[in-house]
């Protein structure tokens, strides 16, 4: 079976190719289960009850694809979550919790790309 992660991404495409080729890179990543919304770290703790959409894309990678890894991506200069880099960081933290409680068979991964568009691992659960 090809190895999948999974990544909760912002939907700014400045910061696609930089996740997905780190993840391929540090994870071996063959393929990346991409879910995405404005400012990813903000919407996951904003929303204190996840849709079930975004549940149902969570199981699909997990359960149809073996995905074993779930990445949370923050970033500089997001416009769907205009907050400074400490805050997006916390965000990233807070989410990596709430995603674990709800997956708690998964490594789940908090990600931070700077302005550079360099990948930088923050935490892992």
């Amino acid at each position: 079976m090809p190895k999948f992660a999974t990544c909760l991404n912002c939907m700014d495409g400045r910061v696609q190719l930089p996740a997905i080729n780190w993840l391929m890179k540090e994870y071996s990543a063959e393929y990346v289960d991409m879910i995405t919304e404005a400012g990813m770290d903000g919407y996951l703790v904003k929303n204190e009850k996840l849709p079930e959409g975004f549940i149902y894309k969570l199981n699909i990678s997990a359960e149809k694809h073996g995905s074993k890894h779930i990445f949370i991506v923050g970033h500089y200069d997001c416009g769907g979550h205009p907050v400074d880099e400490k805050t997006h960081r916390e965000h990233v933290h807070i989410s990596v919790d709430k995603i674990k409680s709800i997956m708690p068979d998964s490594k789940v991964i908090g990600l931070w790309i700077n302005e550079k568009w360099a990948v930088e691992k923050i935490v892992e659960k």
